[in-house]
């Protein structure tokens, strides 16, 4: 186990020195018992004396409505327990554990996100029935994004048609993982009753008359299993030996290793990212919990074990902020939470210095300062009091205004940017509109304050139609915003598919003129102007010229016929929507000395456009998307035929280890509901991006059928 410095950086008064601190978040696929995991940790660890359970509604870290109600994880839950483990090197030593349980669902990936960012190691679950599901392979690409330590818990041992082994296999063909078992499972389905430790060489065996799993006896490994656990404790050895010199000459020359020499070396292991240690279980039946207990302290790192993070000044000099409670405060907000209580939560990572209540932090992006009135620990949805938060600590902060997520908080005058989470953009989007009038400013505000929770959650206004629209990973994902608008903010509201954002142009060149001639007694209204119109290049915008020569328009109604020409190209031909990419020229025109003005001119030039435009062969233009599919190959053909059938023109096919990248340019008509399609054809497997790339002319047949729904005139 590496030498810790420990003297220097932790502060005297702090509970648990930073060498006892872990800060471990618990991810995988949905329903692969995450939250079950997590129930069973808090009840071992003494923090709940009653264990939840997801179906039930009761689990602790699921507290919102939402989530008791659909028995799924939609906003990670931060919570704090203690553990003692028995032995190995940190044997009957106190240990705080600061959990992250996170979302499964791919909607909620950014909660996934954020989470990683700021913790020390993870525990992957995976179902040992189905092994390696869509969204495992997901978190584990974003674990591996950030570089964090991680072990695996494979649950469910209990369920028919469990396989560890098998499931084992699957993370190293599908992860590329080097996982390795440290426990093995003795018996499987019904007849899971324990684990066999490979390190120890020792067995647990379960109490069947104690349900909760709090009793069981550590007995010598049965006879039937004892050849099964020196061949896997042999293959653990020799995959150890690659991480440790000492160790492969111990092996080698036939030594016999003393237990805590091998934890110190997976913990080696585990720590430079090249290990997954590996342990069975059923969270729901109460076996295997402690285990994983033991394993967060053993082998995944504390603060310290890890590189100082990166840190950037304002003149953009790179600095490394290490733990140290004894210097300059640095610390990243991750998350902000709308709590009915205290108001605006910012949970916050402390990554040096150390935090009082009442204290004045400076934030870069803003150069404000934010006073601290309140410091919490968070649990689930209560809260405990604190008055100092360490390095290494997670805790949420009261009092700050101006925070968003991925700002750094520091000591005024220690002026340092941490490099904030990064998330991807929303994939669909919808209008949303309040049900009464009386609404509008609350559904306003409401959108305006979950906007600010969650960076995939996006507001805006569509500039052409009025509408508000609102953008998010998945359908789900803006349901759960619809539903919390309802429940929170007493707003009812109905959602529809937005307007699409058409553009017409032309297709030839003509000419047009346009007269507006009044005469009702007295002064009259006088106009004549006639223009050329010719097509552009798709993007090239609207280019006006004028030509006109030898005074047949004077001067000062040459600018109100050219706002007449543009105020007439909001309108197209075809359905009415903006007409782009064309040059205008004025070409001639004529005027009367005492009836002509700029109303008249500006009139002049509304009617020539029309009557040019009708001629000038007019196309409806649809905004077309680059889209990008990453998918494994298996599912390749039905993704490109799926891209096809929506008029999507592919551009470029290219292999990626075991995802084939897709790149497309489809229809934005045609990319509605995409999410779920995608999801459902390569069973919850592909991702995709998608950004506006150019207009192009909608097809024939396609124009038919906007002509028959449109709800916009002509002129």
């Amino acid at each position: 186990m590496p030498a810790l410095s420990t003297a220097s950086v932790n502060s005297p008064k702090r509970k648990f020195p930073l060498e006892h601190t872990r800060n471990i978040g618990i991810a995988a696929h949905i329903d692969a018992g995450k939250t079950t995991t997590t129930e069973r940790i808090l009840f071992y660890a003494g923090v709940v004396h009653k264990m939840g359970e997801v179906h039930e509604g009761s689990a602790v870290t699921d507290w919102m409505e939402q989530e008791r109600e659909r028995g799924i994880t939609i906003t990670s839950a931060a919570i704090s327990c203690n553990w003692t483990n028995p032995t190995g090197p940190f044997g009957g030593i106190q240990h705080q554990i600061n959990i992250i349980d996170t979302p499964g669902h791919v909607d909620f990936t950014a909660e996934v996100e954020r989470s990683l960012r700021v913790l020390d190691g993870t525990v992957g679950v995976f179902c040992a029935v189905a092994g390696v599901q869509p969204q495992s392979e997901t978190v584990w690409r974003q674990m591996g994004k950030y570089r964090v330590p991680r072990i695996a818990f494979i649950n469910k041992m209990d369920r028919v048609g469990a396989d560890y082994f098998a499931a084992i296999e699957s993370m190293r063909e599908r992860l590329a993982a080097n996982a390795h078992p440290i426990f093995l499972p003795i018996g499987s389905e019904e007849a899971f009753i324990g684990l066999i430790d490979l390190v120890a060489m020792e067995a647990r065996i379960y109490d069947a008359a104690d349900a909760s799993g709090m009793t069981y006896a550590t007995t010598e490994i049965p006879a039937d299993y004892l050849e099964q656990a020196r061949e896997y404790r042999e293959k653990l050895i020799e995959a150890l030996a690659d991480f440790d010199d000492s160790l492969a000459e111990k092996y080698l020359e036939g030594e016999d290793l003393a237990p805590d020499a091998i934890r110190a070396v997976i913990r080696k292991a585990t720590i430079s990212l090249g290990f997954c240690a590996v342990i069975p279980g059923s969270a729901f039946k109460n076996k295997g919990v402690q285990a994983v207990l033991d394993s967060v302290v053993n082998y995944l790192p504390c603060p310290l074990d890890l590189p100082p993070m990166k840190g950037e000044t304002e003149q953009g000099r790179e600095i490394e902020i290490a733990p140290d409670d004894n210097a300059q405060f640095a610390g990243l907000a991750f998350k902000l939470m709308n709590d009915s209580y205290v108001g605006k939560l910012v949970f916050l990572r402390v990554y040096s210095g150390s935090l009082a209540k009442g204290t004045a932090l400076h934030n870069p992006r803003t150069g404000k300062t934010e006073r601290i009135a309140r410091l919490l620990i968070m649990k689930a949805d209560s809260r405990e009091d604190i008055d100092v938060a360490y390095s290494g600590d997670i805790c949420a902060i009261v009092g700050a205004r101006d925070v968003v997520t991925g700002d750094t908080l520091c000591t005024k005058g220690f002026d340092v940017r941490l490099e904030p989470p990064t998330f991807p953009e929303p994939v669909i989007s919808m209008s949303i509109e309040p049900k009464t009038t009386a609404d509008q400013e609350k559904m306003a505000a409401g959108l305006q304050r979950l906007a600010e929770e969650d960076p995939t959650f996006v507001v805006s206004t569509d500039e052409e139609t009025g509408q508000t629209i609102i953008a998010g990973m998945g359908e789900l994902h803006l349901d759960i915003i619809k539903d919390r608008l309802f429940r929170e903010f007493k707003v009812g509201a109905e959602a529809g598919r937005p307007q699409i954002a058409y553009r017409e142009s032309l297709s030839k060149l003509s000419e047009g003129e346009g007269k507006f001639i009044r005469q009702t007694g007295g002064s009259g209204q006088y106009g004549h102007a006639r223009i050329k119109l010719e097509p552009l290049e798709r993007g090239k915008g609207i280019e006006i010229v004028d030509k006109v020569v030898g005074g047949v328009i004077p001067k000062e109604f040459i600018k109100p016929t050219l706002e007449g020409i543009r105020e007439a190209a909001n309108n197209g031909a075809v359905c009415g929507y903006p007409v782009v990419d064309f040059k205008v020229t004025l070409l001639d025109g004529s005027f009367h000395e005492v009836d002509s003005s700029e109303m008249s001119f500006k009139m002049a030039g509304i009617f020539a456009f029309r009557d040019a435009i009708e001629k000038a062969g007019p196309i409806l233009l649809e905004p077309m998307m680059q889209v990008t599919v990453e998918t494994p190959e298996d599912y390749q053909g039905d993704i490109m035929g799926d891209l096809n059938r929506r008029r999507g023109q592919i551009q470029s096919v290219v292999g990626k280890t075991a995802f084939i990248s897709i790149a497309a340019l489809v229809p934005l008509q045609e990319m509605f509901g995409y999410a779920t399609s995608v999801r459902s054809l390569s069973k919850g497997r592909a991702s995709y991006s998608m950004q506006p790339d150019s207009f192009e002319t909608v097809p024939q047949n396609v124009l038919n059928t906007i002509l028959e729904t449109s709800t916009r005139g002509r002129f």
